[in-house]
């Protein structure tokens, strides 16, 4: 703790190199926090003032420092994929007898992969899991279109009045 104090040349020079080299605004002022009392001898509340962070928190970074060093300016991104069921490696080897009949031109059941993924871990999957290993993979959903893109409603509308060809009109065939 003493070289946090009075902070050796060797550190300092340490910091403010990497102080430069920051990727994140969490890391810089991990930094920058320690960096203050090295150089300047700070209390953390000076130190806290400056960085608008509570004392309590410049506490806990300076004793870290001085258990952990340079490790804890290393900040973790968030996020990821904590509770799944397979690693993505393994749900494209689930995937790829799908993709083979898929390719033939067969359709693909949600049911039928959601069937397959179930017997793979062995627990029950809820249906909304299968779409988004689907979706992760690209997969999307194709449905048939309600009517052909060169359509002409007007002339189908047209259509439908004329009578059958041979039916006097306002007549019904005996």
């Amino acid at each position: 703790m003493k070289s946090l104090i009075t902070g050796d040349a060797a550190t300092v020079a340490r910091l403010a190199e990497r102080l430069k080299k920051a990727s994140s605004h969490s890391e810089y002022q991990r930094i920058q926090c320690v960096l203050i009392r090295a150089t300047l001898g700070s209390s953390a509340a000076e130190i806290a003032q400056l960085l608008g962070w509570s004392t309590a928190t410049v506490h806990v970074i300076h004793s870290r420092w001085a258990k952990e060093g340079e490790a804890i300016f290393e900040v973790r991104a968030r996020g990821g994929r904590h509770h799944q069921h397979l690693t993505p490696a393994q749900e494209l080897e689930l995937l790829a007898p799908f993709v083979e009949r898929a390719q033939a031109g067969a359709m693909l059941s949600v049911a039928q992969v959601e069937q397959a993924l179930r017997e793979r871990t062995g627990k029950a999957v809820a249906r909304s899991t299968v779409y988004r290993l689907l979706e992760r993979h690209g997969w999307r959903k194709i449905v048939p279109r309600p009517r052909h893109p060169k359509a002409d409603v007007a002339a189908q509308g047209a259509f439908k009045k004329t009578p059958p060809r041979g039916t006097p009109r306002g007549l019904a065939p005996s």
